[in-house]
């Protein structure tokens, strides 16, 4: 790996957590920020890892994260940031203020590259708040040419430890059936452990330098027969009811009211008008492109949804 001393921003959350790891293996000093020790803990246990407490809203600590690196990595996102025109004040001091404060302190310190993490449908028309505003943090990761961006546009991510599958499967567990929002949505699902692969690749790989790379799977399912396949990979398959856009909507207003983080806004159902598919005509790299061998759902998602005691089962049927 020839960029081997690398900040990783927004590393203690699902994607950031596999990616450290892989990255410690390759043999990189990786510097991980973190606003609070017990979220991050576990990562300053790899080796070449330096977890440093630090608030990556100031700028004079940025610039100090970013300086003397190879590389700044960025992969923090939230799914909810408030309702507002054109988004809520979450999404824009994260997904848009935050990449532009990133990207000017690579600048500022002499950084090479910068690897930002995006979403497929991001676009500043997008039909959703979460949408329009990665599309601006996409421009904001291009306001400085001399990092050499590298924007990453994944489709729902899965793997261990993800919000998706498992949240499904969880669902399931609890309930004598789904009743679910946008059934029909379309989504491409790409493996972490891909995803993590991408960003490996992009580093060593010169062509990648401001280049957009789009991240499905092997397959494009509908939300209703990912959800089945979550609960029959967990032992606990439930019967899926398809909602109608109207009631759809009242369950994520209903979702809204409650406290913590919704299962579900109304800006979610709005992300979910559009198909979360690679789209050839985009012409950007794909993982295939970059000599990506993929993981399907169905090769990787059993083996950390099968509950415990199946697992055992199988290991014993298997003689390990």
């Amino acid at each position: 790996m020839r960029s081997t001393n690398i900040t990783v921003i927004g590393a203690t959350g699902f994607i950031g957590c596999h990616l450290v790891a892989r990255l410690a293996e390759e043999g990189a000093n990786v510097l991980v920020p973190a606003r609070h020790y017990e979220r991050a803990k576990h990562l300053a246990l790899l080796p070449g890892v330096d977890l440093r407490l630090a608030d990556i809203h100031d700028d004079e600590v940025l610039r100090s994260l970013v300086r003397g690196r190879d590389a700044v990595i960025n992969l923090v996102g939230i799914l909810h940031g408030g309702r507002s025109q054109p988004y809520g004040e979450g999404f824009r001091r994260l997904h848009v203020e935050l990449p532009r404060r990133i990207v000017a302190a690579c600048r500022a310190e002499g950084v090479p590259r910068y690897l930002h993490m995006s979403a497929l449908g991001a676009s500043p028309a997008g039909t959703s708040a979460y949408q329009r505003s990665k599309g601006d943090g996409e421009a904001a990761a291009r306001s400085a040419p001399e990092v050499a961006p590298t924007i990453f546009r994944p489709s729902v991510v899965f793997g261990p430890g993800d919000h998706f599958l498992t949240m499904f499967a969880a669902l399931q567990r609890h309930l004598p059936l789904v009743p679910l929002a946008a059934p029909t949505a379309r989504f491409q699902p790409v493996y972490v452990g891909d995803v993590v692969e991408a960003f490996v690749r992009a580093l060593n790989q010169p062509r990648t330098r401001g280049a957009e790379i789009e991240l499905g799977g092997p397959a494009v399912f509908i939300l209703a027969d990912l959800v089945r396949l979550a609960g029959r990979y967990a032992g606990v398959e439930r019967p899926v009811l398809g909602l109608p856009d109207w009631m759809a909507r009242l369950q994520a207003t209903l979702f809204e009211l409650l406290p913590g983080e919704p299962i579900i806004s109304r800006d979610n159902l709005d992300s979910m008008k559009v198909d979360n598919v690679v789209d050839p005509a985009t012409k950007a790299l794909t993982a295939e492109t970059l000599g990506i061998k993929l993981t399907s759902v169905e090769d990787a998602a059993p083996h950390y949804l099968v509950p415990a005691d199946r697992m055992d089962a199988f290991r014993a049927r298997a003689g390990r």
